[in-house]
C-alpha cells in the first residue's frame, strides 16, 4: 500500500483557508488535530472531523438557497 497523498485542491490558493477549517470542524468535535502528521488519530476521530466539514458545507449551501 502506497502512503503518497492524493488530496489536491481544486484551487490550490484556498489551502490554508481548508486547513483552518479542517481545525475548526475539529475543535468542534472534540479531535485534538495538530499541524503536520496526524497518523495517530483513530479512524472514528478522523471520520468525525470529515463529517463535521461536511455537515457544515451543506448547512451553508442550504443557508444560500
Amino acid at each position: 500500500m502506497s502512503s503518497k497523498n492524493t488530496n489536491r485542491l481544486n484551487v490550490p490558493e484556498a489551502r490554508s483557508a481548508m486547513d483552518k477549517f479542517k481545525m475548526q470542524a475539529a475543535n468542534e468535535v472534540g479531535v485534538n488535530l495538530k499541524e503536520g502528521y496526524n497518523g495517530d488519530l483513530t479512524s472514528r476521530e478522523a471520520g468525525s472531523v470529515g463529517g463535521q466539514m461536511v455537515k457544515r458545507m451543506i448547512e451553508s449551501y442550504e443557508k444560500s438557497l
